[in-house]
């Protein structure tokens, strides 16, 4: 399980995560955002918990997205399978979403809304994933939005699992931050 505690001037925000069942506990005082974490949860199996606050939307969508995706690049296993992709309806809307948890952050796609398209980047990047977003169809704004995360969802759900081998012809990539303090 991974714990992260940020605050800044803008944002104050704690957060648990670990590969699961899909329980999300979240209060962010947005309620769509809580509705996207919950779902992201919900198609990635991650059980989640987060509370936060901050005093603008933008700086509270941004400042989760980065402190999960913190979270979330502890969670990847060395034998991930690595690579997950998804298409996914929802009524009008059809999204597709490709990942690769590879440790490259690189974020690609469009969405309907500039927020949740920061969200989404601001996820991949301090993952270290890259995360492919194709809007294939969709009118409402809210179907493309969650339709992009229940597929990002279920790309990750598929990258984090286990595999029996490390995926890549470099092996496993091992990084040791050591922070000491002055």
């Amino acid at each position: 399980m991974s714990k992260i505690t940020r605050e800044t001037g803008e944002t104050q925000i704690s957060l648990e995560v670990e590969r699961g069942s899909g329980r999300g506990e979240v209060d962010t005082g947005d309620r769509f955002l809580d509705h996207m974490l919950e779902t992201l949860a919900r198609y990635a199996s991650l059980d989640l918990s987060v509370q936060a606050t901050g005093d603008l939307k933008h700086h509270l969508v941004e400042d989760v997205a980065i402190t999960l995706g913190l979270a979330l690049r502890v969670e990847v296993p060395d034998r991930a399978r690595r690579y997950g992709w998804a298409l996914v309806p929802m009524d009008e809307a059809l999204v597709q979403a490709a990942l690769d948890v590879g440790g490259r952050p690189y974020y690609v796609g469009r969405l309907p809304s500039s927020l949740y398209e920061h969200f989404l980047q601001s996820l991949a990047v301090n993952l270290g994933a890259t995360l492919h977003i194709r809007v294939i169809r969709g009118r409402n704004r809210h179907h493309v939005v969650e339709a992009a995360v229940k597929a990002a969802g279920l790309s990750l759900r598929q990258a984090l699992e286990e595999g029996g081998e490390v995926f890549s012809t470099k092996g496993a990539v091992r990084i040791d931050l050591t922070q000491e303090s002055s």
